[in-house]
């Protein structure tokens, strides 16, 4: 069984939420009796979002990189970042890691296209829903990826730095981000929805109008148990 390694701290409440979903994804698997070893490495959230505001891609990897040291370090056999902002890098991060890291965004895009979705729509912080590595990667997978208007966007960053990363949901912020999605089910005909905020699921528990949330949390999890369960000899050195 692979040793899981865990950038956390992007931030805490989806930390806690993805530990707690790691280890009922392994008992569903694995029934009581034993269980995952995980490492967590905690990074400082504001730092991230300073170099991700400047743009300074360079010093977010090597920042990142040494990050994934300190879990290859500790003993971890794999890897994953728990957030999907920092993906925006996860290519550079794959090309320098020690270890295989598994990618939300491509795991994401698999779980889309299995369920047969050719239009999706995102909800980020700002930064995700700008950049366009979801566009990206869904592409190869032949779906494509909208993303709500820029003052929507501004709602939904703002909600997510002053509220929702802080561990606080209010039944009215909730309403408010269910208007947009209905929104872009009326008007863009969106067929599930990606949750690309690793917060957003708390939040937003469940589907709604009739389309899939696609929970980037509970499938980045349940892509990570799988890979540690996994003969390593059947598997690539990098995923």
């Amino acid at each position: 069984m692979r040793k899981i390694g865990m950038i956390g701290g992007f931030g805490p409440e989806s930390t806690l939420d993805y530990y707690r979903l790691m280890i009922d994804q392994y008992r569903e698997l694995q029934g009581e009796g034993s269980l995952p070893e995980i490492f967590v490495y905690s990074m400082d959230m504001y730092t991230l979002l300073h170099m991700v505001g400047q743009q300074r891609w360079d010093d977010l990897t090597e920042w990142l990189v040494k990050g994934i040291n300190t879990l290859k370090s500790a003993g971890a056999d794999f890897g994953i970042i728990s957030a999907n902002t920092p993906h925006i890098v996860f290519d550079r991060l794959e090309s320098l890691s020690p270890i295989p890291l598994l990618s939300i965004v491509q795991e994401t895009s698999k779980k889309a296209k299995e369920m047969g979705f050719q239009k999706v729509g995102l909800l980020g912080t700002s930064f995700t829903m700008r950049s366009g590595f979801f566009q990206e990667v869904f592409a190869g997978d032949n779906i494509s990826v909208v993303v709500p208007r820029e003052q929507e966007q501004d709602y939904i960053q703002h909600k997510l730095m002053t509220e929702i990363e802080l561990g606080k949901f209010y039944e009215g912020t909730r309403k408010g981000l269910l208007e947009i999605v209905k929104r872009m089910v009326d008007e863009e005909s969106i067929q599930g929805l990606i949750l690309g905020c690793t917060e957003l699921p708390l939040i937003l528990t469940r589907d709604e109008f009739g389309i899939t949330f696609l929970n980037t949390t509970k499938i980045h999890v349940e892509s990570a148990i799988r890979y540690c369960l996994t003969d390593s000899t059947k598997l690539p050195a990098q995923c």
